[in-house]
Parts: structure tokens; sequence; C-alpha cells
């Protein structure tokens, strides 16, 4: 992956809707503090209530997005995948392939730096995961109508709870933080270099021209960094298409946000999982929550590599699902 002097971005991940490829995007989140009254003021009088904001219809181009995605999504509900019930009777796995998807998805990255472009291709990586509370802000794009605001920052609010408590880590939807994930349409992804700076000041500008040049082909993409040569992440940014209908776009927040956390490879063993290039699976499965329970226990920390951890992965398994044959 490329590096810059104050961040190393360590892992990637796009969602595909088949063999699609993705692009890079390094970011540097930096925070700031608010000035602190030191004398009492006087009272002033409470402010008028701005006028709201008139979101901009969509433009023509993304509404062609809109139609497309549409049929895509419609296309594979038909072929029987993005599957939202977590698994069944028909997905049975035992520890011991827990423990393979697990060391496979935990512990390899997808693709590789060459030439200054990604290339697939699976390389050993250590146990990357975040250390410090993981704080996940939410942008619109201007265009994104009010509705689907409302629907997404619910569906995120309630999809991070739900990470909180199955990885026991501090995870929360907050105003600002570690973790941006940005909803934009077309013309505002591919004009967002302003609002990226802003966003991420250090961002290098290959990251930039990761977004708005996104391919067609790529419904969502996330990244996650590391300082200098730490393995604990600090930050990442996710960019999903806004043009997304309903369960495509809630699989990209899914996926992103999971992956995020420190699950960045896929697998073509995994079943069920959402990390898995075959789309069966839209939302987080059973065996997905093991993994990411596996992936906060104590007993593994940022940093380890396979050989090192693999015992202890074993062991978590069978506590998981007990020994199997």
């Amino acid at each position: 992956m490329p590096r810059t002097d104050t961040a190393r971005a360590v892992r990637r991940c796009g969602r595909r809707a088949g063999p699609w490829g993705v692009l890079p995007l390094l970011a540097v989140m930096v925070a700031c503090t608010a000035p602190v009254a030191t004398s009492p003021r006087p009272k002033a009088a409470p402010a008028a209530a701005p006028a709201p904001s008139r979101i901009p219809d969509p433009s023509a181009r993304s509404l062609q997005e809109s139609a497309r995605l549409l049929r895509m999504q419609d296309h594979l509900i038909t072929q029987g995948l993005l599957r939202t019930d977590g698994g069944g009777t028909d997905t049975p796995f035992t520890d011991r392939q827990l423990a393979e998807n697990f060391a496979t998805i935990a512990f390899f990255d997808e693709y590789v730096a060459s030439g200054g472009d990604l290339v697939a291709r699976q390389v050993a990586a250590p146990l990357h995961r975040w250390d410090r509370p993981v704080r996940i802000r939410i942008v619109f794009g201007d265009s994104i109508p009010q509705g689907q605001r409302d629907r997404d920052r619910a569906t995120i609010s309630e999809y991070v709870d739900r990470l909180a408590r199955i990885t026991g880590h501090p995870i929360r939807v907050a105003d600002s933080g570690n973790f941006t994930v940005m909803i934009l349409n077309v013309d505002e992804r591919e004009t967002a270099e302003t609002r990226l700076r802003a966003a991420v000041p250090q961002i290098a500008p290959d990251a930039i021209r990761a977004v708005t040049r996104m391919p067609q082909e790529t419904d969502c993409q996330m990244f996650a960094f590391t300082r200098g040569q730490g393995a604990a992440y600090t930050d990442a940014i996710a960019v999903i298409r806004g043009e997304q209908p309903e369960l495509t776009r809630l699989a990209c927040l899914h996926e992103e946000i999971a992956q995020g956390l420190g699950l960045p490879n896929d697998s073509p063993a995994a079943r069920p999982s959402i990390f898995n290039d075959d789309e069966e699976f839209a939302t987080l499965t059973r065996q997905d929550e093991l993994m990411l329970k596996m992936l906060y226990d104590p007993r593994l920390r940022p940093g380890m590599t396979l050989s090192e951890a693999r015992p202890i992965i074993d062991t978590l398994a069978a506590e998981l699902l007990g020994p199997q044959t």
C-alpha cells in the first residue's frame, strides 16, 4: 500500500456485485478542539431558527445510476443472493472452518501495491484492529434525499450498536470521529476533492482520484490506517454510492464498517459470510459475528502474525462452537 510520513494504509476492501475491482483511498483524520469561554457573557436573544436548506434534485446522471443499480440489485435477488437471514441449516460450519476462515480473512490482505496500482494478490499481514474507541461520522452528499438520510442514519446507528455488543469494543455514531462514512451521489463523488480535503487534510492526491474516479463496477470502498509502523487502526474512511437501492446500500454499509474493524479480506470458503465475493449474503451472518468476537478477544493483539496467533484462534473457535469432527 502507498505510504506517507504520518499514516500507513494497511487494509482495503470494496463490495462488488460480481468480479469487479476496487481502488485505494488514503486518509489521515485530524482532530480539533472548540474554544472555551473564560468569562461570563451577556445572554443573547434566541437566534431565529435557520430556514431549512433545499436539497437539490438528483442530476440526470444520478437518476441513470439509480436505475442501473436497481436493475443490478433485482438481478441478484432473482438469483437467490443478497440474503439477510444470517445463515441457517443450509449453511453449517464447524469450529475448524471458523478458525480457517478467520485466519484467511484477518491475516491476509486482498490487494498489494505495484507500480502505483493495486494488484489482486493475497499477501500475509499481521493482525490489525482498533485499540481506541471508534467514532463513526456520517457524511451525506448534498443531493441525498432527506428520507434516505434518516433511514441510513438509523440503520448505521443500529448496526454500530450491534457491532459494539458483539466485539465488546466502544463503537458509536458521533458528530466527529475517526471512521468517516461518506454516502455520495455520482456528481458529488466526482467533485469531492474539497469535501475530502476538509474532512481529511493530509489526504493524498492518488486517494482523491480513487474516489473521484471510482470505476462503475465498484459499489463502495473502505480503507483503514495505522500511524507509522503500528498495527492498531487509528483512522478509516468508507465511500458508498448514494444511488444504490436499499438492499445493496445496506450490504455496503454492513461490509465496509465490519471490514473497517479489522476483517479486511474475502474468502470463497467463508459461508455464511459477507466476507465473500459471491454476494450470497447482504448482511452480517452468525459466522461473521463469531469472527468479530474472535478479533477483539484480548488473547489476540494487534501486530500478531498468523503463526503466533494460530493456537489462540483454534482455542477461540472451539470455545465458541465446541470441538467438532
